[in-house]
């Protein structure tokens, strides 16, 4: 399973979703999207949204921290 972060240094939310997947175990790929334009543009492009965070996750795509989405997305629930 892959799982992407897209984020910025300066998200609470960004880094709540960080942490709660480390908590869970699961290893992900942080992206910084405020240092790296092109992974930003990548992000917008794949989704629409220009808010963080967005978790990727084999493709689908988690808007915001919301765990029930993730927890269905990763098999936890």
């Amino acid at each position: 399973m892959t799982v992407k972060v897209y984020s910025t240094q300066s998200c609470i939310w960004c880094k709540r979703v960080k942490e709660y997947l480390t908590e869970k175990g699961v290893e992900f790929e942080p992206i910084d999207v405020g240092a790296d334009r092109e992974a930003a543009k990548q992000m917008v492009a794949k989704t629409g949204q220009m808010g963080v965070p967005v978790i990727d996750v084999d493709g689908r795509f988690i808007v915001g921290f919301d765990k029930a989405a993730l927890d269905e997305a990763l098999g936890l629930s």
